[in-house]
Order: structure tokens, then sequence, then C-alpha cells
């Protein structure tokens, strides 16, 4: 399997909507919310581990949370990958540090699978991720140093890097994140915390509204449906 990268997204590479899509990215779709320098010390989600579905050519994805990358160059995370490559699907569980790349969690992860993920700041620079898989049963847990500015916090559906260049997105099954949390708070969630990911000017991956709660949120990927081209509008 090729080596990934999660990219960072530059809010100011973002392009902003007037009509509750919140930001656009060509490898990132879901929400993020953004702070102050050392706003976030704890996030936490659940969500399905999706279907891959065949493509012609090789295609990739991960379903993941974060904090920091959403305007800044640092990131701490962990997810699942479903990717289909040389005419397979592939699942996977992984955690990552920028600038290093993604270290592998040797767990076994399938389609249909609920995860539980929480990064948490201990003390200081000390950083607990932890990732559970509740239909295996098996938890992960690794502790790290991290020195990021804690100034953004994610739940993202990616299209990783490959070598060089973003890839392309994976035909998957609909993602549900559930139960999101934000210094053990409930984000409270907002149409304009939400992204779009466009690729080749085409809408790949779209999040519905958040729940009435605000703690949840489902991202339908539109790879092969009648999405058609999205313009872009101009910067105000």
């Amino acid at each position: 399997m090729n080596r990934l990268n999660r990219v960072c997204l530059v809010k100011n590479s973002n392009v902003k909507q007037s009509n509750n899509l919140g930001w656009v990215s060509s490898n990132w779709s879901g929400y993020a919310v953004s702070g102050r320098k050392n706003a976030f010390r704890k996030i936490s989600a659940n969500w399905t581990v999706p279907f891959v579905r065949p493509s012609s050519n090789n295609s990739y994805s991960s379903a993941w949370i974060g904090i920091d990358g959403f305007g800044n160059s640092s990131l701490i995370q962990t997810g699942t990958g479903h990717d289909f490559v040389n005419g397979k699907a592939h699942y996977y569980a992984w955690w990552e540090i920028l600038p290093q790349t993604m270290t592998l969690i040797p767990k076994p992860v399938h389609p249909g699978d609920h995860m539980k993920a929480v990064i948490s700041k201990l003390k200081g620079s000390t950083w607990l991720i932890s990732l559970r898989n509740t239909s295996r049963n098996w938890v992960f847990r690794t502790i790290k140093r991290y020195r990021g500015p804690q100034a953004s916090a994610e739940w993202i559906v990616e299209a990783p890097q490959v070598g060089a260049s973003i890839s392309k997105l994976a035909r998957i099954s609909k993602v549900y994140f559930t139960g999101c949390r934000l210094n053990g708070k409930n984000p409270m969630l907002t149409p304009e915390n939400r992204g779009t990911m466009l690729q080749n000017n085409n809408v790949t991956s779209i999040p519905g509204k958040p729940s009435a709660a605000g703690d949840a949120f489902a991202v339908t990927n539109l790879i092969g449906r009648a999405s058609g081209p999205v313009r872009k509008p101009m910067r105000s």
C-alpha cells in the first residue's frame, strides 16, 4: 500500500460560501471549529467505518478527529482508512502527528465497525491518543509529545495525500459521526462550521446539517452521482 499523509487545510486558501455550505476544500469534508491559541485540549467522537465500493483507479479515504490543521501547519489526529487499491478494498486504523507520516495501528478494522476516538491533553506537551473498536473489542492507546497551537478542532472525511498529490477520494458509503465532544462538552456545531470537498470542480463529499443537538452529522460521498459542478463564488 502506498504511504499516506494527512494534509493540513490552510484556512486562507478556502473559498467561503454564502449559502450555508461553510468552507470548501480539495481534500477535507466535515466540520471544523476555530478558536484562539490553546483553546482546544480534548476532542472525541464516534463513527461507523464505511464500505468501499470498487473504482476504476486507486482511490483513498480516511475518517478522523483531530486538533489543529485548520489554518495552521500542526495536527494531531487518529482515525480509520478505507481505500481501494489494486482492485481490492483495504481497511485499517492509524494515528498521526504532523509533520510525520501516519502510523498504522496493528488491529483489525472492517466495514460497519463502530469506532470511538479521543485525543486529550494530559499535561504540558503530553497527549493521549485513544482509538477503540467496540465491534472487534480492542483499544489502542499511546502517549505522545505534541506542541501545536491548539487553535482548531475537526471531525473529517479526507482524501489523503499519496506521494506528492492529493488522492482521488474513494467511493465510500455514508460516514456517521456521533457523540462529538470538544473540551468534554457538546460543540454545538452549526452549518457554517461544515466543509465540502471539491475535486476537479465537482462536489465529491458533503456533510449534512448537524443534528438538533449540534453533536452529530453524516458525510455523504457523491462520486458517481449527478452532483454537478460547483461554481466558486468571488471572495468578499
